[in-house]
């Protein structure tokens, strides 16, 4: 395909979707030496699904393979997913909150004593969906060779079975997120390292930083994430040059259009497709190999 065959394409794609950009030439700016990194549920994965909310990492484990009727997690994210989201509360007040909250949920999951070895079946019967257009998006990346760093709050061991399942998970991925710690028998003991919540994403960053050294000589990241918390993942890059992000407005658009306005470079509304995200990525290699 030709650089104006790409071009026109780049143009359609993006008039036929509603979205609002902030400053678009930061899309020319991260040509050279591009990295990517993403939120996964909710930014990776679908939102919802005719009508239906789609599973989290987290809400794939409610399958009752793993936990039994009695465990309250539900009732958990009932009373801290408004507050998680809420327009009117500050990161500040919600840090807290939110440490309280995976605090509770990893607790619970290690007292239902969950099997690794139910995980793969647990995410086969679940409703998990990757978003429309997933499949371009990563196989075109680790075509070529654009690192992809996939930073979740979610479950590590059920974020790498989704990707697993769906034949895209290639060598060009880096995952951090909140991975299960099993004992010799394959049980559920507790969860590795540090938590990994909404809102603390820079330090997660900045404390993985060193273990991610072949991204570092790529100082220009798109940045994918539905939580203005994802804002921060890209802090443990050292030497960042431009940073596009983009922002996935999936649920309360008024009360929480302006707040993304005003803090990603390109905010998508209620929209379940990579197709932004993939025309900016086809964009900048047809570009960097026309040179």
């Amino acid at each position: 395909m030709s650089k104006n065959e790409t071009d026109i394409i780049f143009i359609l794609v993006l008039k036929r979707h509603q979205f609002m950009v902030k400053d678009p030439y930061l899309i020319l700016l991260i040509i050279l030496f591009p990295q990517v990194i993403s939120d996964f549920d909710m930014t990776l994965t679908r939102f919802a699904h005719n009508g239906m909310r789609v599973p989290t990492t987290h809400n794939i484990l409610d399958n009752r393979l793993l936990i039994n009727e009695d465990c309250t997690k539900k009732e958990l994210l009932n009373t801290y997913y408004p507050i998680e989201i809420d327009a009117g509360r500050s990161t500040e007040e919600k840090l807290p909150l939110m440490v309280e909250w995976w605090t509770k949920v990893h607790e619970l999951l290690i007292d239902q004593r969950i099997r690794k070895d139910m995980l793969a079946r647990a995410v086969k019967e679940s409703s998990a969906m990757l978003r429309e257009g997933y499949k371009v998006f990563f196989d075109h990346l680790a075509e070529h060779h654009i690192p992809l760093l996939i930073f979740s709050a979610g479950v590590g061991d059920v974020l790498e079975e989704v990707i697993r399942q769906n034949h895209v998970f290639h060598p060009n991925i880096n995952i951090i997120s909140n991975y299960m710690d099993f004992d010799h028998t394959g049980v559920l003991q507790a969860f590795k390292g540090q938590l990994i919540h909404t809102f603390n994403k820079r330090q997660g960053a900045l404390s993985h930083a060193a273990h991610l050294r072949q991204v570092q000589d790529r100082p220009n990241v798109l940045l994918l994430g539905d939580s203005l918390g994802d804002l921060t993942m890209a802090d443990g890059v050292t030497d960042t040059h431009n940073i596009l992000t983009i922002g996935f407005l999936n649920d309360q658009v008024e009360e929480r259009k302006e707040s993304y306005i005003n803090s990603f470079d390109i905010v998508l509304v209620k929209d379940e497709t990579m197709d932004i995200p993939n025309a900016i990525v086809k964009y900048v290699t047809s570009s960097r190999y026309s040179k």
